[in-house]
């Protein structure tokens, strides 16, 4: 079975004094996202909604990519959905497009 989960009610948990906005997954807050997220993916299959996210830079690419590992490490899977089309063309421009988006997200 797969959960979805908001990116915005992910970092939501995060302290009031994470260094990021709650849209845009970037240096700062590319580790809250992962250390949130770990057990959660662990646990069970997950997609994340990321329909609130504008902005996203190579920190943010890879604490994806970890996400993904762990969660295919502990047999589960991870995608993303509903990404915006700027963040869906970075995720293809770097090759992982068909590994992280999932097929019915909003592009």
């Amino acid at each position: 079975m797969t959960g979805t989960m908001c990116f915005e009610d992910v970092m939501r948990r995060v302290e009031a004094s994470r260094p990021c906005e709650l849209t845009e997954l970037v240096r700062g807050c590319d580790r809250h996202l992962v250390e949130q997220m770990t057990p959660i993916v662990r646990r069970e299959s997950v997609s994340l909604d990321m329909t609130s996210v504008e902005r996203i830079d190579a920190a943010g690419i890879a604490a994806l990519i970890s996400l993904y590992r762990i969660a295919h490490e502990a047999g589960n899977s991870f995608s993303v959905s509903n990404a915006a089309p700027h963040v869906a063309e970075l995720l293809a421009l770097v090759g992982l497009d068909g590994i992280l988006l999932s097929h019915n997200a909003n592009q």
